[in-house]
């Protein structure tokens, strides 16, 4: 995720909240990953099997979210520290907070903050995906 652009991030996030015109732009314009991973995130199978295919770091990632055991196994063992600590911060762990707070990665603290009051708002499906 450090990859992308601030702009980038900034409109990957107001997808989380249902922005659907900008989940077309950025499926049109050259990231349809985060496109799916907003989608995943907010539930949607079809996108999950997509990234487990294309991006299976993302897909990771949305499973690591909702805490899926198999998904933080497989990043740790790929070495991908910062989605862990993102995965944490979307839970709102208070030290993976702290983490990104102390290094001032404020786009990433606004992103979680979006993903954990959609997962708080929502009724969750006993038979969402599993990694």
């Amino acid at each position: 995720m450090l990859q992308y652009p601030k702009d980038i991030l900034v409109a990957f996030g107001e997808t989380i909240t249902g922005d659907d015109e900008k989940l077309m732009w950025l499926f049109n314009n050259g990231y349809p990953e985060l496109a799916a991973l907003s989608r995943s995130i907010r539930g949607s199978e079809e996108a999950f099997k997509f990234l487990l295919k294309h991006y299976p770091h993302l897909a990771a990632l949305d499973a690591a979210i909702d805490n899926d055991a198999k998904a933080l196994l497989w990043l740790k063992e790929h070495k991908m520290l910062f989605s862990l600590i993102f995965a944490e911060a979307c839970r709102n762990k208070p030290l993976a907070i702290k983490w990104l707070q102390d290094k001032k990665q404020d786009i990433f603290l606004m992103l979680a903050a979006k993903i954990h009051h959609f997962r708080e708002t929502q009724y969750f499906n006993i038979y969402k995906k599993h990694f």
